[in-house]
């Protein structure tokens, strides 16, 4: 991995792989919907839906086209704390799509009615969103554990926030966060450094300028402060949807390699605790599974479970149940290797394409301090102990918890 920073502050950093013939190309703006005011909720995926729409020399179909015609992969996504754009292409076509996709993050117009054209768009997606239980649920977790604050409050916004932005705010929300300071621009796959620093320094052209340093990666800070409750939606459905979490760890916390090794033997595949219990002995559930979710500052790990409404007392006694085992007991020998073997074998395997290398990278330099390598990843999980695990179970599994459950209830009260 090669890393160089052009005036301005625009970072490069770049993974060569040179037994593939693709490479894939994005630029990482640190600015997610944790940043946002409650008057900007939902600006920054709004903002990533509007990039689409045209730049200075490109419409949107030329957008799109340009990239379908190599059979290329163009998208972008919104998290919480950072919002990517990239394209995955052939190695030859590297030049296109550093161009493409520089060009709509570089060279926005924001014009007034391709604003008004998304906001339509982003509406009907939070409609999609509430039609989905499976996904409406999360949503409704993380604001019965955080409340009404930035980490609490819905990424796509909500429909009274989206349809207050106007398009002068998007367009500022724009000019504030997507400076070079604030951007990393990735590359992995039968590249040459070099040459793709050529490429960006071109495509950003006007942009680099002055001596303004990369911005530090997004790291540290005081906990974020939870609330968790217990929140029920009545929806007609045919499942009961339920969460039942709290707090994690953060993302640089070293305890984060134990907790992934808990996480994989409770609810990570078909050997894990819960998969066994609720699904495989009883029957209960076709989807039930543990996960983690880990921030700057705060962390969250869950247990979700789609059940009939009939059982969902039953499940959820049965979560608590393994949760309190795991808690008090820590794992046995066998699960810990097994979590050991799932979580190295996953990660590994999960970095086999250069769109997932590209991924890693780019994240990494915006928050985390350093990147750790493969094999240092690897060696942290092989290092994991019982202890490790016992002491990441005591604080994690027994911390105050929330409960988010979606169905067809009524009023009914459900109670942690």
């Amino acid at each position: 991995m090669r890393r160089t920073v052009l005036p301005g502050g625009l970072r490069v950093i770049t993974e060569a792989l040179p037994t593939v013939r693709s490479a894939a190309f994005g630029v990482w703006a640190g600015i997610g919907s944790r940043d946002e005011s409650p008057a900007d909720a939902g600006a920054s995926h709004y903002l990533e839906h509007v990039l689409f729409k045209g730049t200075g020399k490109r419409s949107a179909l030329e957008i799109s086209a340009a990239i379908d015609a190599v059979g290329g992969d163009l998208n972008a996504f919104t998290s919480k704390e950072y919002t990517c754009y990239y394209a995955r292409v052939l190695d030859t076509d590297l030049p296109l799509a550093v161009d493409v996709v520089s060009d709509m993050v570089a060279g926005s117009v924001n014009r007034p009615e391709d604003v008004e054209a998304e906001r339509g768009v982003i509406l009907e997606e939070i409609h999609m969103r509430d039609d989905d239980p499976g996904d409406l649920i999360h949503d409704e977790f993380a604001l019965a554990l955080y409340g009404d604050t930035p980490l609490g409050r819905p990424i796509l916004g909500t429909v009274e926030s989206i349809n207050a932005l106007s398009r002068d705010r998007i367009h500022g929300y724009y000019r504030e966060h997507y400076t070079a300071p604030n951007l990393v621009v990735a590359a992995a796959g039968n590249i040459d450094h070099d040459e793709v620093v050529r490429l960006v320094a071109r495509a950003f052209e006007g942009h680099l300028a002055g001596d303004a340093e990369p911005a530090p990666p997004r790291v540290g800070g005081a906990p974020v402060p939870m609330s968790p409750t217990v929140k029920v939606i009545d929806k007609d459905t045919e499942q009961a949807h339920v969460i039942l979490g709290g707090a994690g760890v953060p993302r640089t916390d070293d305890r984060r390699f134990a907790l992934g090794v808990l996480n994989a033997a409770l609810g990570g595949g078909m050997s894990s605790r819960l998969f066994q219990e609720i699904r495989e002995k009883r029957g209960l559930a076709y989807s039930v599974y543990s996960y983690t979710s880990q921030y700057a500052d705060s962390g969250v790990f869950g247990v979700y479970a789609g059940c009939q409404p009939g059982k969902a007392d039953e499940v959820l006694a049965i979560c608590r149940e393994e949760v309190a085992k795991v808690a008090e007991g820590g794992l046995t020998d066998e699960e810990l290797e097994r979590g050991k073997g799932q979580l190295r074998g996953g990660m590994v395997l999960g970095l086999e394409d250069t769109g997932s290398r590209m991924s890693r990278i780019g994240k990494s330099e915006l928050v985390y301090e350093s990147l750790l390598p493969v094999d240092e990843v690897l060696a942290r999980i092989e290092a994991v102990t019982p202890d490790d695990i016992a002491e990441v179970a005591r604080e994690v599994l027994t911390a105050p918890q929330a409960l988010t459950v979606i169905g067809p209830f009524g009023d009914r009260d459900f109670t942690l």
